[in-house]
Parts: C-alpha cells; sequence; structure tokens
C-alpha cells in the first residue's frame, strides 16, 4: 500500500491560515486604533465645547454680579439719599416751632412768674422759673394745659427762693410740644383748638 505524505499541503495550509489570522488581528488591532482615536477626539471635541460655553457662562455670570453690585450700590446710595431727604424735611417742618413755643411762652407765662433758664430735648420742654406764689404756678400751668403749642404739664420741683429779693418760689416744670404734626395733616393741633 502505497503511502502519501500531506504533510506539506498542511503546513501550506497553516501558514496560509496563520498569515490570514494576523491580517485580521492586525485589521482588528488596527480597526480598534482608529475607533479609540476617534472616539477620544470626538470626546475632546465635546468637552473643548463645553469648557468654551462654561468659560462664557462664567464670564457673563461676572458681568451680571457686576451688574447687580451695582444696582445695589445705587439702592443703598438711593436710600441714603432718602434718608437725608426725610431728615431735611422733618427739621424744614421743626423750623417754625421754636418761634411759635417763644411766641407762645409769652401768651402763657402770668404775671409774677419769671422764667430763668428753658432747655428743649427732643419733644420735652424743661422751664425753669421763680415765681411770686405757688397759685401763680397752677396759673402758669393751666394756660401751658390750654396752649396750642404745648401740653401736659409735669411739676417737678417747687421750693421757696432764698436767694430772691421778693422771697417766692423756684420751680422746675416740663412740659411736650405738641406743634402742628404734618404728618398727620396737622391733626393734632386742630383738635386741641376745637377742644378749646
Amino acid at each position: 500500500m502505497p503511502r502519501i505524505n500531506l504533510l506539506p499541503w498542511r503546513e501550506q495550509e497553516r501558514k496560509v491560515r496563520r498569515r490570514e489570522f494576523m491580517i485580521a488581528a492586525g485589521a482588528a488591532v488596527f480597526a480598534a486604533f482608529v475607533f479609540a482615536l476617534g472616539g477620544k477626539l470626538v470626546y475632546g471635541s465635546w468637552t473643548d465645547s463645553q469648557t468654551q460655553k462654561n468659560n462664557l457662562l462664567r464670564n457673563e455670570i461676572k458681568k451680571l454680579d457686576a451688574q447687580i453690585a451695582d444696582i445695589q450700590d445705587l439702592e443703598n446710595r438711593k436710600q441714603r439719599l432718602v434718608a437725608r431727604m426725610e431728615i431735611i424735611e422733618k427739621l424744614q417742618r421743626k423750623r417754625p416751632e421754636i418761634v411759635h413755643l417763644f411766641d407762645e411762652m409769652v401768651h402763657i407765662v402770668p404775671d409774677g412768674v419769671y422764667l430763668t433758664a428753658i432747655k428743649q430735648t427732643g419733644n420735652k420742654v424743661e422751664l425753669h422759673g421763680i415765681a411770686q406764689s405757688s397759685t401763680r404756678v397752677s396759673t402758669f400751668m393751666r394756660n401751658i394745659d390750654s396752649s396750642v403749642w404745648m401740653d401736659n404739664p409735669v411739676l417737678q420741683v417747687v421750693e421757696s427762693a432764698k436767694d430772691s429779693p421778693t422771697g417766692g418760689s423756684s420751680f422746675t416744670l416740663f412740659t411736650d410740644t405738641v406743634g402742628v404734626n404734618l404728618e398727620d395733616g396737622g391733626e393734632s393741633t386742630v383738635k386741641k383748638v376745637a377742644a378749646k
């Protein structure tokens, strides 16, 4: 029986298969490399695009923050100006009050009462004086009570005036100023005048 040697044919077939496998493996590696490189490039472009958008948003946010700070500064300046204007208005309204107060003082101080000191703190007025008798102090208090510009007299101290040549009593009296309050349309003075 004759022997047939098929080894060289098989060896060639193995070489062809090995070469085809190596080509397929190289093509797969190359395709994987190209795919990975393409994915990296696409992902990098997406990241760069998003980074540019984020930077643009950050810059716009900084501009808006600066504008908000300017607006808040303007609001603070506006509030300070409004507060100053209110103070000026109050001072303007109170300017004639002292004139009215002294004018009223001339009318309500009875004969025999002499004022030695007047001190105003806010709406409170402190009056120091000498009276010939305690009835004159009582008359003075009644006159204050019926006054348009003063109200609520409170007698603090009454004592004999030792240093006065005419005798009499020294007194300390506290009262409130009423005046025309422009915030309530002058109602406090109008009510008091109507009550008279």
